[in-house]
């Protein structure tokens, strides 16, 4: 039986001065469909007359059923990241190009709400990554990913040297730009362009996939998702190096750092219309089938 929602939170694509109608004609569509409605504080922001109640994200994570980010599938990502250990799922609408994750267009957006408010919708549970970085010893920073954590050349426009061990065991040596881990969810993402392969979303896996590697040998690699996954920097002391998660925050490297990346805790949990097809939404987005 699925799950009816009655307080809905709104998220607006992140300094974004032309998210404003969209998101106050959501909110009035809610508000008249008997929804409570809680505007993020980051996004009324950029409202000159919020058309719902301002929250927080802290507050919206305790007290919203349903999230609705407008944006893209970056404002996705941010969001799932900052939401993450709250278990409020997700729904995107869409505002941006390709939309793997946010899969409502804006101007059908009321449209497709009604049957979801009526309880006919499918919903997806989408691993994430948690990450570490140990330093002399001790970890100095950790994060979460839907996408990808990703260990690249920073500055410099050379190549990087790092070992990859899984539960401890040594799998390579590489010197390359750098490594991806990521969930199926981000193997449509960075990793897709680096030649790693699409993974389906519910799968429970983790794909490593080398960045340019000098040794065209080193090919991406598909592991279980309950494998950790440890990158050591062994560079000679003149390389720069950082690591990144989801493309949207990241921390410098040093030598001899320790990145450990493991599933996280808590997964995601998206809801889509009814009927969504995952390999229709590839083709489309991807536009196979095209004649050239």
């Amino acid at each position: 039986m699925t799950r009816r929602f009655h307080t809905i939170a709104l998220f607006g694509k992140y300094n974004d001065p032309d998210i404003g109608h969209v998101v106050n004609d959501l909110a009035r569509f809610l508000r008249e469909a008997g929804c409570r409605v809680l505007l993020e504080d980051a996004t009324a922001a950029h409202l000159s007359e919020p058309a719902a109640e301002v929250a927080s994200r802290e507050a919206i994570g305790r007290q919203a059923d349903l999230a609705i980010v407008v944006g893209g599938d970056g404002t996705m990502l941010n969001v799932a990241r900052a939401l993450t250990g709250f278990e409020v799922p997700l729904l995107g609408v869409n505002l941006g190009r390709l939309g793997f994750l946010t899969d409502i267009p804006a101007d059908q957006m009321t449209l497709a709400l009604r049957p979801i408010l009526a309880g006919e919708y499918e919903s997806e549970t989408r691993c994430m990554l948690h990450a570490e970085i140990m330093r002399a010893g001790r970890i100095v920073h950790t994060a979460n990913a839907l996408n990808d954590v990703i260990v690249s050349k920073a500055v410099l426009s050379r190549l990087i040297e790092f070992e990859v061990y899984l539960d401890g065991e040594f799998l390579n040596s590489l010197r390359a730009d750098g490594v991806i881990v990521a969930t199926p969810t981000g193997s449509t993402a960075y990793a897709l362009s680096a030649g790693g392969p699409i993974l389906h979303p519910t799968l429970a896996a983790t794909v490593i996939v080398p960045i340019c590697p000098h040794t065209l040998s080193d090919r991406p690699i598909v592991i279980g998702n309950d494998s950790v996954v440890e990158i050591l920097m062994t560079g000679n002391g003149s390389q720069a190096a950082q690591v990144t998660f989801d493309g949207q925050s990241s921390m410098p490297l040093d030598d001899n750092d320790r990145i450990y990346v493991r599933r996280g805790e808590t997964p995601v949990t998206l809801i889509h219309p009814s009927g969504r097809n995952h390999y229709e939404v590839l083709r489309a987005k991807l536009r196979w089938g095209e004649k050239l």
